[in-house]
């Protein structure tokens, strides 16, 4: 699988480090859907803190990339859904982070959770 990155200069405002306007997939034999993956550990607790949540959901996402053969290495898009928009600047540190300092499209939204000790979701697109 290749990948090429877009990011436009003209005509669009500039991405910043820690994502990019779009990347193209060329090639890929597999695409992996991941639904929202939450910071809960195996018995489904939400972990105390914002940080704690946010190791648990990347521990957690890797455990599913690995089910199907992957890493985060092959995560092509996220989208971060948290419960306060203060939230913006650790999550974006910490996908950073996970990814070893690779940017990849991002949405990120302000939501209220369906628990009210959930602070973050992460969905993922991954591919190979």
């Amino acid at each position: 699988m290749e990948t090429v990155i877009h990011n436009p200069a003209d005509g669009i405002y500039p991405a910043t480090g820690d994502y990019v306007h779009a990347i193209e997939v060329r090639d890929a034999r597999r695409t992996l859907y991941v639904s929202g993956t939450m910071g809960l550990d195996a018995a489904g607790v939400a972990g105390a803190t914002f940080a704690e949540q946010l190791d648990l959901v990347w521990s957690n996402l890797r455990t599913i990339l690995a089910s199907a053969g992957m890493t985060v290495d092959n995560i092509v898009r996220i989208t971060s859904y948290l419960r306060d928009a203060s939230y913006a600047e650790a999550n974006a540190a910490a996908r950073m982070e996970a990814l070893g300092g690779r940017a990849v499209p991002v949405t990120g939204i302000v939501v209220e959770h369906l628990a009210d000790d959930w602070l973050v979701e992460l969905e993922v697109i991954a591919a190979d």
